[in-house]
């Protein structure tokens, strides 16, 4: 199963604008990698591409083409390595950029194997409560309604991603979704790093007088002394560390003097399956759980998933909301009804690319 060949499309999904703190984004860029093996085999997984899937794909295809092509795919580890090594002579990649092969290489060995992922890569079960998590709405009264929405809906939970301009507004906004929602509804916060140390104490303070479940990134994650300090205060949990960049290592520090309470990994911005799986098992000998991240793209969220489904020390699985805006992608929906994410059965993936929307949609091809 020597590497032949790798394409990166990048492609474009036009629609409604999405809220984020910086401002609206109309659409959705992202990439196609394919491997190819000299035996005919091929898998192909999506990848983040921030703004700019042009820019991504080639800063991607002039590094990881030269090095993957004539390698072994079944050589996951030796390749993981080599790239950490490579990539910090003269490389110095997007921390999103090599997820995806590593998926493709797990895809390609699960395939071979004939088991879907989740089993190839040990099993541990093979349904989880999945929660909505939301984009930037606006006001308390936007995010009140929509947590009922989401409770109403069979959702086992709501996150909130808060605007972050103004505390007081941030309070507001997690006492009007609890409010909503009632008290025994698990609800989360994920300010992505606003706060002072003191605001970050301050609204800590209230989602535990409120009940959430935790506060996630509410100070930079390569904070580690105020992280560790606000852990230390805090009875609710603090959750931190998914834009460190090279799983598992960037976040042992993290695990090993308890900078947070948990950590967050995904297989599109730590390093693919082997990343996560990694960093997974570094906080479980801890006794500290990985939480896995929202991958956005639901390609990538059905890797996290199949992932989710191999690891004993993670909760929930996580969905933007609304799911709809983002379900592109698969030949068929995820396998989510009921607040609860079902494992497929077929062999790698278990649901195919949607081949035709990828063509559709594929500004050029790398």
């Amino acid at each position: 199963m020597r590497i032949a060949a790798l394409d990166i499309r990048a492609c474009r999904v036009d629609g409604g604008a999405l809220g984020l703190v910086e401002g609206p984004v109309e659409g959705l860029e992202f990439l196609v990698h394919t491997l190819r093996t000299e035996c005919g085999r091929s898998a192909s997984m999506f990848g983040f591409a921030g703004r700019s899937a042009l820019g991504s794909g080639h800063l991607a295809a002039a590094s990881l083409r030269p090095f993957l092509v004539g390698r072994d795919a079944r050589e996951r580890e030796g390749i993981w390595r080599d790239w950490r090594r490579a990539d910090r002579w003269w490389h110095h990649l997007p921390i999103y950029s090599y997820g995806p092969i590593d998926c493709c290489l797990w895809l390609l060995a699960a395939e071979a194997a004939e088991q879907p992922l989740w089993r190839y890569l040990g099993g541990y079960r093979d349904r989880i409560d999945t929660y909505a998590s939301s984009l930037v709405l606006d006001g308390p009264d936007a995010y009140a309604a929509e947590a009922r929405a989401v409770r109403d809906a069979g959702m086992r939970g709501y996150k909130i991603h808060p605007p972050g301009r103004d505390l007081d507004e941030d309070i507001a906004i997690h006492e009007a979704a609890r409010a909503a929602t009632g008290p025994d509804f698990t609800l989360m916060s994920d300010p992505v790093q606003p706060y002072s140390f003191d605001q970050a104490l301050r609204l800590g303070r209230v989602l535990e007088r409120l009940g959430y479940a935790w506060l996630e990134e509410p100070l930079p994650d390569e904070n580690f002394a105020a992280l560790r300090e606000l852990t230390r205060q805090l009875e609710i949990p603090v959750i931190g560390c998914e834009v460190l960049a090279k799983h598992p290592h960037s976040v042992a520090e993290c695990v090993a003097t308890r900078v947070v309470d948990a950590v967050r990994a995904d297989v599109s911005w730590s390093g693919g399956v082997t990343g996560v799986m990694r960093t997974a098992a570094l906080a479980d000998a801890f006794h500290m759980n990985c939480e896995l991240h929202s991958t956005i793209f639901h390609p990538l969220e059905l890797v996290n998933l199949h992932c989710a489904a191999a690891i004993p020390n993670s909760g929930m699985f996580e969905l933007l909301w609304p799911t709809e805006r983002f379900a592109f992608g698969l030949a068929r929906p995820l396998p989510v009804s009921g607040g609860v994410a079902r494992l497929p059965e077929a062999p790698g993936l278990g649901i195919d690319l949607d081949w035709n929307l990828i063509e559709e949609t594929t500004l050029a091809t790398l």
